[in-house]
């Protein structure tokens, strides 16, 4: 995917965010992430939003701590959001594509980086902000997802902070079945995970897994954020129940 199309993403996402939370009512339960209430979700995603927007729009080229989270509540929470997200939008359509910023995780450059993050936050905060509504979510696009399940398998949990290890080498395959070229190896350990993806992992399509988790790739991508069960799951269980306890990425 392409920084304008990621751009694109995180201005739907946000809106269908906040739409979300305007009909849920800051006082909802968020179901998907227990002990939140939907003030807490808007507070946090719109903290994260201006977070990103500094390092793009400053050009920071070491990390610069966020600005903390705002006392605010109702209506004047919500437009705070709205008005942190747009700036967010605007800053990284307006950008330059020769800028140069902190970042955190592989990516052609700091300006696709900070465009892939923040679509991708935004895409999962907004299904919290949806699960406060009970039903299903707004779809997902598969091209997306898959890039999602990427980021996560190989960006988030290639770094040495990931905590999915095993005492004894284990073999987890994550197999999107909407999409055929969408299939990882991650190789557990007792280091951090390394995921191979793609004809590179079908070269070992005949090894031995351990576990296999596999299903349409939006599914994949909210149940690898633990947000919703996997969809099917084959061989040893054990390694979801490792998944599901050790995978979670938290604010820091």
């Amino acid at each position: 995917m392409e920084i304008p199309e990621f751009v694109e993403t995180l201005d739907r996402e946000g809106r269908l965010l906040v739409a979300a939370a305007e009909e849920a009512g800051v006082e909802a339960k968020v179901a998907t992430c227990p002990g939140w209430q939907v003030r807490d979700l808007v507070r946090h995603t719109g903290m994260v939003h201006r977070w990103a927007t500094a390092f793009v729009a400053e050009g920071y080229t070491s990390y610069h701590p966020d600005g903390g989270l705002p006392d605010l509540d109702e209506d004047e929470l919500l437009t705070w959001f709205k008005e942190g997200h747009r700036t967010l939008v605007d800053t990284l359509a307006g950008a330059s594509p020769d800028l140069r910023c902190w970042s955190f995780l592989p990516a052609p450059s700091p300006l696709a980086f900070w465009a892939r993050r923040q679509a991708h936050e935004t895409t999962v905060h907004r299904v919290d902000a949806e699960s406060a509504l009970g039903g299903e979510a707004a779809v997902i696009p598969p091209e997306f997802a898959v890039d999602g399940i990427d980021e996560l398998l190989r960006g988030f949990h290639g770094r040495s902070r990931s905590r999915v290890r095993t005492e004894e080498p284990r073999v987890l395959r994550v197999r999107a079945t909407d999409r055929p070229d969408a299939v990882w190896t991650v190789r557990l350990s007792s280091r951090p995970p390394l995921s191979e993806r793609g004809e590179h992992a079908q070269v070992d399509v005949h090894a031995e897994v351990d576990c296999e988790l596999a299903g349409p790739a939006a599914r994949l991508y909210l149940a690898l954020w633990n947000r919703v069960p996997f969809p099917n799951v084959t061989g040893d269980p054990s390694l979801v129940g490792l998944w599901r306890e050790k995978s979670g990425i938290t604010w820091s």
